[in-house]
């Protein structure tokens, strides 16, 4: 184990929220969906099963 390791004095990259930044994301996620830039989950889901499969899909792209 690393000496510092589950030390509570270390700083965490993701101990402090950025609600500016989570604004902004949850923003832009919006934008996309409204203008179709998303994939389907059921896509996304078929594609990443098929990572076990020996012969994985290509990955799905926004809007197919």
């Amino acid at each position: 184990m690393a000496p510092n390791a589950g030390n509570a004095e270390d700083e965490d990259l993701f101990a402090t929220p950025d609600e500016a930044a989570d604004e902004a994301a949850t923003l832009r996620g919006l934008e996309d969906a409204a203008a179709g830039r998303f994939v389907e989950h059921d896509e996304v889901m078929r594609w990443v099963e098929s990572w076990s499969s020996g012969q994985p899909l290509p990955r799905p792209k926004c809007g197919e």
